[in-house]
């Protein structure tokens, strides 16, 4: 199992005038190579191996400004996306790919790409990773080598890869490391069900009889900033419309989104690491983004918040601490009630059921959609809810978090059709109308901020 750690390079113009280089000569080459592949596909309909992009490659001005490892891993990575192209073309032919795949294309003009320097050709010198340049780099320029300071935290053995990432004017190393494998005996049949949202980010409730919330407001707030910020910054200019300024907002902006994600990554997965929980069940609805046809400022809200990087930073940290991840279809979960057992149909295949065999359209716009015995919404019958606009009314008058109820009710989705043996007697109605709040951007206690290896498990060396 491998991870991957950022660092901000903090360089002197000299250094960043050569790492500006030699990323503008990986932009370019792998423009090139998309253009020999492009014109492969085209022309032959065939696709270029590897070996046959670097062999052509070779006589490439950009090659040869390159180390040759470098300039190998610029191409492989195009040969890479176009081997992807081709499979899912092939899933596409044969229907089992909804959306028609496109080609490769080209990156933007005098733009800077990710490079990559696997760990052979590197080495420490003084506490410092030298990197190499290529022999016409020394040849023009004098420079034969630059150096970054190395990681601390890392062992030089442990790396893989180190790749330079461009990204808003500055400059990152990302250090590709192998990670040790963890043991774990966590119970698997205690699961704890992520429910996400805006407001409550993450919605956790447990068969341990535990509920929780992630807090979201700061996030949208940060969110909503930013828009504000760059709508105002590009007012009177065309939508491309690019400058320093921009360049600082949106990394400020991404610093904090990352620093949300690693925190709630670790939270999640240390909270189950103290409850004895060994599988994980996250809410998740495919193209929930694309098309959505919420207001306006709901789309602004939700659309632009990466969710899906959260449950995938989740996801591979769980599978390092050998906690089992489950993705689970979502919907009517915030509508169904859980204590009366109300139905839990997925959304469409009623409607499709229905449609087949009923022919008098008004039987068919009766039964398209479901009944619950409860009810949700900001004021219900009259009465302003105590949970405000996320209340969930049972039919005894029960108050409810409509989050938790989702979360509950994912639980149970996944009991129906993939869990055995689920015990679901500790979730009541205590665990889901008083769930606890966690702000990650406030003080947690240290068991929820830290990496940390529990007595349950160890590594294996």
């Amino acid at each position: 199992m491998y991870g991957c750690q950022q660092q901000l390079i903090y360089t002197d113009d000299s250094t960043k005038a050569v790492l500006e280089f030699i990323c503008s000569e990986v932009n370019k080459l792998s423009n090139c190579a998309i253009y020999y592949c492009r014109q492969m596909y085209f022309k032959a309909h065939k696709y270029v191996s590897n070996y046959e992009l670097d062999e052509i490659m070779k006589s490439n001005l950009h090659f040869k400004a390159l180390r040759s490892a470098v300039a190998q891993q610029a191409c492989h990575k195009v040969g890479e996306s176009f081997k992807s192209y081709q499979k899912l073309a092939k899933l596409y032919r044969e229907g089992k790919l909804k959306n028609k795949p496109k080609l490769p294309s080209y990156k933007r003009r005098n733009g800077l790409t990710v490079l990559s320097y696997p760990a052979r050709w590197l080495k420490v010198v003084d506490g410092q990773i030298k990197f190499t340049l290529g022999k016409q780099v020394k040849a023009w320029f004098g420079i034969d080598s630059f150096t970054l300071p190395m990681p601390s935290n890392l062992d030089f053995k442990d790396i893989k890869e180190v790749r330079i990432l461009p990204r808003n004017r500055c400059f990152y190393a990302e250090f590709v490391y192998k990670q040790k494998e963890v043991e774990s005996n966590l119970n698997q049949s205690n699961i704890l069900c992520l429910d996400p949202g805006l407001n409550n980010f993450l919605t956790g409730v447990s068969t341990t009889g535990k509920s929780f919330i992630i807090d979201g407001k700061k996030v949208k707030s940060m969110n909503q900033w930013y828009n504000k910020k760059v709508a105002s910054i590009k007012k009177g200019f065309a939508q491309n419309y690019w400058n320093d300024e921009l360049a600082a907002l949106s990394e400020k902006r991404n610093r904090q989104f990352r620093d949300f994600r690693n925190k709630t990554a670790r939270f999640i997965v240390n909270w189950c690491l103290n409850n004895n929980v060994g599988t994980i069940v996250h809410g998740w609805n495919e193209g929930i983004k694309n098309g959505s046809k919420m207001s306006k400022k709901v789309n602004q809200e939700f659309v632009t918040i990466p969710n899906a990087i959260i449950k995938n930073r989740i996801e591979q940290l769980a599978t390092q601490y050998g906690i089992r991840f489950i993705t689970q279809e979502e919907s009517y979960t915030s509508q169904s009630n859980f204590l009366a057992n109300d139905e839990l149909p997925t959304f469409g295949e009623k409607e499709d059921a229905v449609s087949e065999v009923a022919s008098d359209t008004s039987a068919v716009r009766s039964e398209r959609k479901p009944r619950f015995t409860g009810k949700r919404g900001k004021r219900i019958k009259g009465k302003l809810n105590n949970l405000g606009r996320g209340g969930y009314l049972t039919d005894n008058g029960i108050f409810l978090n409509s989050d938790c109820l989702g979360a509950a009710n994912l639980l149970r989705k996944q009991a129906i059709t993939q869990l055995e043996n689920v015990s679901l007697a500790k979730v009541t109605s205590g665990v889901l109308s008083h769930p606890h709040r966690y702000d990650m951007f406030k003080n947690l206690t240290k068991s929820y901020r830290i990496r940390c290896y529990k007595t349950r498990l160890k590594p294996v060396l």
